[in-house]
């Protein structure tokens, strides 16, 4: 055999355990790595609406702006409520004041000799002026609530953050437990990893977890703060005979399930900008 050939034999066999090498490496890698491509960037939405009906008559912030917790959204017809709570605290005082004769007349009655004045009579006063304490209670839980609609004609932002989905303008009506606009709260920002249940038991609470945004090469890092417990169940459903709706599979073909796995975001970065829905790749680092 020539050298030629030799060469040639010995090079085919050193390009096939490397190609089986890299092979191995890229299987390892892919299916018995803890890590995702399927990872979403989250944070808490919290949907604002009004909770007293009526036009509108101020919009304060504008679409996407930052605000801080108790900053005004928008107000609601607070004229309307603030004349609703003048006739109110009227009503309370008429009250007070229908309360107090009764209790001067049961008194004086009390104070008559059972001569002058029926028993009878002595409880029908006391009775009246139980009536008159009732209907001064019902004054006053009345005003109250005057008093707080009028507080809640001003919308104000629950927690700090930005506004979105901005759907409410001057002179739109505002229907009780409407949406409005929402509030994506700044300091909630979290990641989902999406990992298939294969790779669960390669899953550690606390592990470190690097993570990078399909925007940038900016890295995020954090950690495993919890597994989910379940997932949907597709082949649960009940047909019109309520009995289960499975269906068919190739018994050969099996698709691992994506499970969600929270992770919190350690610290971010001063110039990056999250945004919540957007994608990522996550990364498992065993400690």
């Amino acid at each position: 055999m020539s050298a030629s050939k030799i060469f040639r034999f010995f090079l085919t066999l050193l390009l096939l355990g490397a190609a089986l090498f890299l092979g191995r490496m890229a299987w390892d890698r892919y299916m018995d790595s803890a890590w995702t491509r399927d990872g979403r960037v989250k944070a808490d939405v919290v949907t604002i609406s009004a909770d007293v009906a009526g036009t509108v008559t101020e919009v304060l912030v504008r679409d996407n702006q930052f605000v801080h917790k108790g900053d005004v959204l928008f107000v609601v017809d607070k004229a309307r409520y603030e004349n609703t709570l003048a006739q109110a605290s009227a009503a309370l005082r008429a009250q007070q004041v229908e309360k107090g004769r009764r209790t001067k007349e049961a008194n004086r009655r009390a104070a008559l000799d059972a001569s002058i004045i029926s028993a009878e009579n002595r409880e029908t006063a006391q009775f009246a002026v139980g009536t008159a304490s009732a209907q001064y209670q019902a004054a006053l839980a009345a005003r109250d609530m005057a008093a707080l609609n009028v507080e809640r004609t001003t919308v104000r932002a629950p927690v700090t953050g930005y506004v979105t989905n901005l759907n409410v303008h001057a002179g739109d009506f505002a229907a009780v437990g409407a949406s409005k606009l929402a509030v994506i709260d700044s300091a909630s920002f979290y990641v989902v990893g999406y990992f298939e249940e294969t790779k669960l038991p390669l899953l550690k609470l606390n592990d470190e977890v690097e993570m990078h945004l399909m925007s940038g090469d900016t890295a995020l890092h954090g950690h495993i703060e919890s597994i989910a417990r379940g997932i949907t169940d597709r082949d649960a459903n009940l047909g019109r005979e309520l009995l289960a709706d499975v269906n068919p599979t190739f018994s050969w073909v099996r698709l691992a399930q994506r499970v969600p796995v929270r992770i919190h975001i350690d610290q971010q970065p001063k110039d990056l900008t999250l945004v919540a829905g957007t994608t990522c790749t996550v990364v498992i680092h065993h400690t």
